[in-house]
């Protein structure tokens, strides 16, 4: 019906257009609502930003908080062949490490020059023992050493030998195995399958293990070249040209700018969310009215961040370099942190994570009371926002409803009112062409 149009059909108004008008007066509450509804989406997204980097704070706390965030340590060796790297785990020290030997695979080389594709040349059947207590594998070849070849590369036998035909002449090739990993018990045999010499046999360099002296008689042997926790927290490798012999001196050293580096990233991310809190919350009087002016939840917030700069106990940290600003920031001194880490590294830890007091615990605390993903404060708050749009969604569906029926009824009366005007006028051109007959026929 609201699609029929008579518009103008006996009183010659636009109609429709006063239809539209009028709906659009009886539309102006659904249009409060979408309004409100558009501005509750906003101030959620808000929200959910400055919830997101206070819950990146929190870990970012947390990470902090731990003993081995404290303890970041640099690993130098003299020798750019034997290097070394350590985990936050290590403690500072140094050691002389000398080379003994570096790992190796172990290697046939085949006697015989064969063809590389001439047939009958190797066994068809060859085997492979790694003497490691498995079964001997034996391998299908085509009689060539091309075949051979490919059998011992195929993943799919898994032989842990990688095999290569070294070209010595005019189609003339020798065979070379080797492990693919190093060490002592990297050893194998490849044989006919009754248990003869292939190839013309082979010459042998037997697979090693690494082995270095710390100090003056600890030895320490390894089946690749990477020693691993060597010393608590430290790893050393040796390149393959490390020379048997060489001593080189590592020294592990407390990373001091890692610690100012780690707090300032946290001191970052409090300022970050500040701003953010500031910018959205500004009151009228200052400028332009943020959105989340007046909100109690985000005021708090901001309350409880800075107020973890003070342990409560009536010091501050001013003399590790942590203070606020007159604009309500917090500023780190990296120059008075080193002074006091410096000093008493121990100390100035305790200070920054002890549980309750420390700042780095008290901030996190403060961020995850707020951002927590069940109960936290601004998480409660954007979800009771969500369950608000949603109802006006609801709402301005049931308006939908509404104004359509009132739409009808509008279109209807109109329609009715112009249908009878135009009867009206219908009636009254009659009459006036009979009363003109009248006259005339007098």
């Amino acid at each position: 019906m609201s699609g029929a149009s008579v518009s103008g059909l006996g009183s010659g108004l636009d109609t429709a257009s006063i239809i539209d008008q009028f709906m659009q007066l009886e539309a102006a509450s659904q249009t409060r609502l979408k309004s409100r509804q558009t501005s509750e989406k906003s101030i959620v997204s808000i929200l959910q930003g400055i919830n997101t980097k206070l819950a990146a704070l929190a870990t970012k706390a947390t990470d902090l908080g731990k003993p081995a965030a404290w303890n970041p340590v640099t690993a130098t060796s003299s020798d750019a062949k034997v290097s070394v790297s350590a985990v936050t785990t290590a403690g500072p020290g140094s050691f002389s490490i000398r080379v003994d030997q570096t790992a190796a695979t172990h290697r046939l080389e085949l006697a015989s020059t064969v063809g590389r594709t001439a047939a009958g040349t190797v066994p068809t059947s060859v085997r492979l023992d790694r003497l490691d207590g498995s079964a001997p594998l034996d391998l299908t070849t085509d009689g060539t050493l091309a075949g051979l070849v490919t059998a011992l590369n195929d993943p799919a036998n898994a032989t842990g030998v990688r095999a290569t035909a070294v070209k010595v002449g005019t189609d003339q090739y020798r065979l070379v195995v080797e492990s693919s990993a190093t060490g002592a018990e990297e050893d194998f045999t490849l044989t006919a399958t009754d248990g003869s010499a292939l190839l013309g046999g082979a010459t042998v360099r037997a697979g090693r293990d690494a082995q270095v002296t710390v100090g003056d008689t600890i030895t320490a042997t390894s089946s690749s070249n990477t020693f691993s926790d060597l010393v608590p927290g430290v790893t050393v490798t040796l390149a393959a040209g490390a020379t048997a012999g060489t001593t080189s001196e590592v020294v592990l050293a407390r990373d001091q700018a890692a610690a100012s580096t780690a707090l300032k990233g946290l001191v970052d991310a409090v300022n970050s969310v500040l701003a953010d809190i500031d910018t959205q919350s500004k009151a009228s009087g200052t400028g332009t009215r943020g959105p989340l002016a007046g909100d109690g939840n985000v005021r708090a917030v901001r309350d409880q961040l800075l107020a973890s700069v003070f342990p409560g106990d009536g010091t501050s940290l001013a003399d590790l370099g942590i203070q606020t600003d007159r604009y309500g920031k917090l500023v780190l001194d990296e120059a008075a942190f080193k002074k006091a880490y410096d000093a008493d590294p121990t100390a100035v830890q305790t200070r920054l994570t002890a549980p309750g007091t420390g700042f780095v615990a008290r901030l996190g605390e403060a961020a995850k009371a707020a951002s927590d993903r069940v109960d936290g404060t601004l998480t409660t708050a954007i979800t009771g926002r969500n369950d608000s749009i949603s109802r006006l969604g609801d709402d301005i569906a049931d308006w939908d409803i509404r104004l359509e029926l009132r739409r009808t009824t509008l279109t209807r009366q109109f329609t009715a009112m112009e249908t009878a005007l135009n009867q009206m006028n219908s009636q009254s051109t009659w009459l006036a062409g009979q009363l003109s007959s009248l006259t005339t026929s007098g």
